[in-house]
């Protein structure tokens, strides 16, 4: 097998663990309970701030990242170099998917770690809303507050 050979077989199966994961990248990462909106439906108006929650935002974790490109064309780099003919094959074929299993395992627990934050609204027409901000901004329960294109603002 030439080196051409080698690098395309690594190349197409890298390509392959890539779009698999494509499905899955536009899943919602919020979920609304009975009587309230996520932060991906909401309406702009008034309100006041009922709670606000620390929470650990998923940060698309299921979706194909860098690390999964990077740890399966290492991988079958790796894989590459083991035996000959057919055996080389499957190696090629093994270390590029074990490697894309790993990296994306290892992005997966490096983005789990970002803090958010619920809050829950109480509209002003009697309705809940529950939206997910990075920061808390100092809001506190019992503020007046204006939601304006899904961005929790001071009124």
């Amino acid at each position: 097998m030439t080196a051409m050979n080698k690098y395309g077989t690594v190349l197409a199966v890298a390509g392959l663990l890539a779009l698999g994961g494509c499905e899955t990248m536009n899943a919602p990462t919020s979920t609304s309970s009975p009587g309230t909106t996520s932060s991906e439906n909401v309406y702009s108006g008034y309100g006041v701030v009922q709670s606000i929650e620390l929470v650990k935002q998923d940060s698309g974790s299921s979706s194909i990242g860098i690390g999964t490109i990077a740890g399966g064309v290492i991988g079958g780099v790796l894989g590459s170099q083991v035996g000959q003919g057919r055996g080389q094959t499957a190696a090629t074929i093994g270390g590029a998917a074990a490697g894309a299993y790993a990296g994306h395992e290892l992005e997966k627990r490096q983005k789990q770690t970002a803090d958010a934050y619920k809050f829950t609204i109480r509209m002003d027409n009697g309705s809940y809303q529950t939206l997910t901000q990075s920061s808390s901004a100092n809001f506190r329960v019992g503020d007046r507050v204006k939601i304006e294109n899904g961005v929790l603002q001071r009124y």
